[in-house]
């Protein structure tokens, strides 16, 4: 399965994530939003498509810059994933959680400190190496 996920920063410097829905799989964690890329849909546009329905806003495809993947291999009985995170540079419009989930805006210490899944975890370390911070968790 092919997932894409968005870093979006503000100008407080600041990184938006969102919770997962609860009676999802790793329900109650906090990730970069995003989805899944449907069959046809480049990844890019997946994305744009994914932050429209997610948080409502509109992304400028061409500031979208891919900053990291994770993956896993399904060994664990369910499909294998990866996961590609961009940065989205420009958006119109106020990020909300449109699908009932609660989204916040954190620092890379806040960031590293909230419980996430796995992927995220690594996603979070590259995006943040990547950006110059220090050791994330």
């Amino acid at each position: 399965m092919v997932v894409v996920a968005g870093a979006l920063r503000g100008a407080d410097g600041r990184w938006l994530m969102h919770r997962r829905p609860f009676d999802k799989h790793h329900g109650g964690l906090w990730e970069f939003p995003g989805g899944k890329v449907e069959e046809g849909e480049s990844r890019p546009a997946a994305l744009v498509r994914e932050m429209q329905e997610e948080l409502g806003i509109e992304v400028d495809q061409g500031a979208l810059v891919e900053v990291a993947s994770a993956a896993t291999d399904g060994g664990d009985g369910s499909p294998a994933i990866v996961i590609y995170l961009y940065t989205v540079g420009r958006w119109i419009g106020q990020p909300a959680a449109l699908e009932g989930q609660a989204i916040g805006w954190f620092d890379f210490a806040e960031i590293a400190a909230l419980e996430k899944p796995p992927l995220d975890v690594e996603l979070s370390a590259a995006l943040f190496a990547a950006n110059g911070a220090d050791r994330i968790k």
